[in-house]
């Protein structure tokens, strides 16, 4: 059975980007490379991952631009699911597929392209939040980062209440708190 974990950066009041979708203030944290190295071990038990077609968007203009092949280089030809009703670019050597409509309706392509490894959700909230409504999401990890933003985007905009969240762990990695909580399924 794969387990389906939501892992992000988010500031300490609750924000994945600001109000112009920037992460400038991810970057701008001293030790993130610290926390990114960490992210490499998670990679590693990653079978495939999702995302929406404006985290898809954000990574290819901000990370494949300034830096070409950086796709091949952090991802390989590990499985990525881009939801969205768009046809969108897709970087060289990528393993990349378009799927649309409820999650119920791709779940078992998600589920055998993850095989024994993890499904990672990318982001963004609402996509997130989706899997939750479909009772798809069993972990939330989370990088705190030691920053405030008065807007942007909220981490998960669902409510998920304090009776479903258990933490497994936390700890520090550099300037950021790792904190993960196993999500358990929804009261009927």
């Amino acid at each position: 059975m794969v387990t389906t974990v939501f892992y992000t950066a988010v500031t300490a009041n609750g924000f994945l980007a600001d109000e112009h979708d920037s992460l400038d203030w991810l970057f701008a944290v001293p030790g993130a490379e610290d926390a990114e190295n960490d992210m490499g071990d998670f990679l590693a038990t990653v079978g495939a991952f999702v995302m929406g077609a404006a985290t898809y968007e954000w990574v290819l203009r901000h990370e494949e631009e300034q830096r070409p092949g950086m796709w091949a280089e952090s991802y390989g030809a590990l499985p990525c699911f881009v939801v969205t009703h768009r046809t969108l670019a897709v970087p060289p050597g990528a393993n990349v597929r378009f799927v649309q409509g409820e999650v119920a309706s791709f779940w078992p392509d998600l589920v055998e392209a993850a095989g024994d490894g993890a499904l990672w959700l990318v982001g963004g909230g609402d996509l997130v939040g989706q899997f939750d409504d479909a009772g798809h999401l069993d972990q939330i990890r989370l990088s705190v980062a030691p920053a405030f933003l008065p807007a942007g985007k909220p981490l998960l905009p669902r409510r998920i209440g304090p009776e479903r969240l258990q933490l497994e762990s936390a700890r520090a990695s550099g300037q950021f708190v790792e904190v993960a909580y196993r999500v358990l399924p929804a009261a009927p």
